[in-house]
Formats: C-alpha cells, sequence, structure tokens
C-alpha cells in the first residue's frame, strides 16, 4: 500500500502547485506592470510546466503500479486521469504559451497580458484534472 500512498501523495502534491499557479501566483503576476508581466511569466511557466509534468508522471506511474499490486481499477483510473494532464497541457496551453512567447519577442507585452489572462483561465483545468486524480486516489485509498 506503500505505492498507492505515494501516487496519492504526487497527486495531491500536482493539485495543490496548480491550486498555487491559480490563485497565488496568476493574481500576483497580473498585478504587475507589462514589463514585469513578461520578465516575470516566461521563466515562471518553464518551471512551473516541468514541476507539473513531473508530478502527473509520477503520480500516474505509481498509481499503475498500485493497480498492478492490488488489482483495483481505481488505481488504474487515477493514473489515467493524471495523465490527462499531459494531452491537455499540450493541446489547450502549449499553443497559448507559444503565442506567447511570440508577442514578448515582438514587443506586445499589452497584447501578451490578454493572452496570459486567458492563460490563467485554462490553467484552472489543471487543477481540476489534479483534484480529481487525487479524489479517485483517495477513493482507493480509502
Amino acid at each position: 500500500m506503500i505505492i498507492g500512498s505515494l501516487a496519492l501523495a504526487a497527486a495531491g502534491a500536482f493539485a495543490g502547485a496548480s491550486l498555487y499557479v491559480n490563485f497565488v501566483e496568476q493574481p500576483a503576476r497580473l498585478a504587475l506592470s507589462d514589463d514585469a508581466l513578461i520578465k516575470e511569466w516566461e521563466p515562471s511557466d518553464h518551471r512551473g510546466f516541468i514541476v507539473l509534468a513531473g508530478l502527473a508522471a509520477i503520480a500516474a506511474l505509481f498509481g499503475f503500479i498500485a493497480y498492478r499490486e492490488l488489482n483495483d481499477l481505481r488505481w488504474a483510473l487515477g493514473a489515467l486521469v493524471m495523465l490527462a494532464s499531459w494531452p491537455y497541457t499540450y493541446l489547450a496551453i502549449v499553443p497559448l504559451n507559444n503565442r506567447i512567447l511570440g508577442l514578448i519577442g515582438a514587443d506586445a507585452a499589452h497584447e501578451a497580458r490578454k493572452v496570459i489572462d486567458l492563460w490563467g483561465k485554462l490553467e484552472i483545468g489543471l487543477t481540476a484534472i489534479g483534484v480529481a486524480g487525487l479524489l479517485i486516489f483517495i477513493w482507493a485509498a480509502g
């Protein structure tokens, strides 16, 4: 059951980090001036991407191992939900990241602010995925 606990912990870390991005970092970022906003966004986004992608992969890996050990489909379901963050990020968020980077390169800070605001709204989807995976793992561990 240790593996299940690790899946649960990684999913909890993913959900917590995602909640932090949505309800702490993004509002603080949007309170900055346009120039400060674009200077902050790029390094923050790259680091956040690595952390969230890594936590999702770890949660999924441990979830699949728990499924194999316990033969309980709830662990596999939680793992699949956590993995859903990858295609969601690729399809919904990465195109905006590329658009923002293009605007930053073109010195269009005011336009970048609008896209970063939309980006933040789409990040709420990652939070929903993380919370859903976490709840499924809690159910499985129950």
